[in-house]
């Protein structure tokens, strides 16, 4: 057993008691009552990464979530690789789905079942627990500076002025983030890039108040069917999105680069079967890996209006809502695309009803160059660990403050995921297996150690 692996085995139940210290805390950045928990996790953050060796690291106030910074410098003159990752989590809705309590991590199957266990807080440990061998051995080569922050999960709209306050204490060679995924445990992979995303919210008003169904169905628009017919306006039946100027910022992938990507392992009947759908659906003339990866996307994430309580109540309500967004492409411009949803979706509304469209949230794409030396120190990490080397793919996620860092900061991020698509991340159980949590480890000391060599 080498001494990583053996350094592992050694410390694996403090590892996990650890994080699931961090785990218990509901720290669910989009709901306001759970704002103290944000203060709670940037606390933990703060003694998790002393403890591993930080010469410090402190807690930054931001107009939103707060912010926990660390550093260790072994020599100003040597290249700073910058930890970014986030400490807050999802909502748990729809609560009675889940199989245990959410915030109550338990080992089940080889797995962590838990909110967090792989987003990111399972993922951004791995780089504390890294961090601590290295330095605990000597063998850190590099300057380590870490960013954990508390509003991803609602578009970090706080980060970017943040990180312009804190540019010079900001200043590293490359960014390293574990928020993404592997295709399968087998198959290593690097996410080289990420959608970015546009979200909303919509209100449809009809009449000034809920109305009995019987007196005045068929006289009066109901705004639920409105919104249904105009949600139903928005993809073509090619599944092409229909918002005018939608692709006109879209950049085509070249027949070479889709080759290219194609060469990455997928089973579509394995997919299917572990969302357990008959059928796929999407843009007509690409493939799924595609759909996903290199082309945008329209989705309506929550609906609502009316009576949704136990039986029956005939009413005819008065309003009707969706949560909507689009993911988008590199080059796509989120602000740009906002708009025009916005102006669209308004001018096809029919004046039976008043809507009403809110931005919530959005980000750019990115792309990754692979002939960064960070992404060859990743690369070469990962085939010293699976034996193989890995796959470069596109993610079809969406972490929109990886661009606002490349414009802000100037440094390029390099994308270090170990999820699997069965975590069930942003859903109930969601889920890590201890072996990714390991492996993850293991790579991470990995890449400090290539990364130094590339750089002697």
């Amino acid at each position: 057993m080498s001494e990583v692996k053996n350094y592992i085995e050694s410390n694996k139940e403090r590892f996990l008691e650890e994080l699931f210290g961090l785990i218990r805390i509901p720290s669910i950045s989009s709901i306001a009552d759970h704002k103290p928990d944000m203060y709670k996790a940037a606390e933990y953050w703060k003694k998790l990464l002393l403890e591993a060796g930080a010469d410090k690291a402190e807690i930054y106030e931001t107009e939103g979530n707060p912010v926990t910074y660390g550093e260790k410098i072994i020599d100003p003159a040597l290249p700073t690789v910058l930890v970014y990752a986030h400490m807050d989590v999802m909502p748990v809705d729809p609560i009675e789905l889940w199989d245990s309590k959410p915030f109550e991590p338990e080992i089940r199957d080889g797995k962590i079942w838990a909110r967090g266990a792989d987003d990111d807080k399972g993922q951004g440990f791995m780089h504390a627990k890294a961090f601590e061998y290295l330095v605990k051995y000597d063998l850190l080569k590099v300057n380590v500076k870490f960013m954990i922050e508390g509003e991803e999960e609602v578009g970090s709209p706080s980060l970017p002025k943040w990180c312009k306050d804190n540019i010079d204490m900001l200043k590293a060679d490359v960014i390293l983030v574990s928020d993404t995924g592997m295709i399968a445990p087998d198959i290593p992979s690097i996410t080289t890039g990420l959608r970015g995303l546009a979200y909303w919210e919509v209100e449809v008003t009809g009449p000034n108040r809920d109305l009995h169904s019987g007196l005045f169905g068929g006289a009066v628009a109901n705004p639920i069917n409105v919104l249904a017919k105009m949600i139903a306006q928005m993809q073509d039946e090619n599944g092409r999105i229909t918002i005018p100027g939608f692709y006109d910022d879209v950049m085509e992938v070249s027949t070479e680069e889709r080759e290219l990507l194609g060469r990455a392992p997928f089973n579509e009947q394995d997919y299917k079967d572990a969302i357990d759908v008959e059928e796929l659906a999407g843009e007509k003339g690409y493939t799924t890996s595609e759909r996903t990866g290199i082309r945008p996307s329209f989705d309506v994430c929550g609906i609502w209006g009316g009576y949704t309580g136990e039986g029956a109540k005939t009413v005819l309500p008065s309003k009707a809502y969706a949560k909507i967004s689009t993911r988008l492409v590199p080059n796509q411009d989120h602000q740009k695309i906002s708009l025009l949803f916005k102006d669209h979706f308004e001018s096809i509304a029919p004046k039976s009803v008043k809507v009403k469209v809110t931005p919530l949230h959005g980000g750019y794409g990115y792309v990754c160059p692979i002939e960064m030396d960070a992404y060859k120190a990743t690369e070469k990490a990962l085939e010293d660990l699976y034996g193989k080397r890995p796959v470069p793919v596109r993610s079809g996620g969406s972490i929109p403050i990886i661009s606002d860092f490349e414009k802000i900061l100037g440094i390029k991020s390099v994308l270090m995921g170990f999820g699997l698509e069965a975590d069930a991340i942003h859903s109930p159980n969601e889920n890590f297996p201890l072996e990714q949590f390991y492996n993850g480890i293991e790579a991470i000391i990995g890449f400090y150690g290539h990364y130094a060599d590339i750089n002697k």
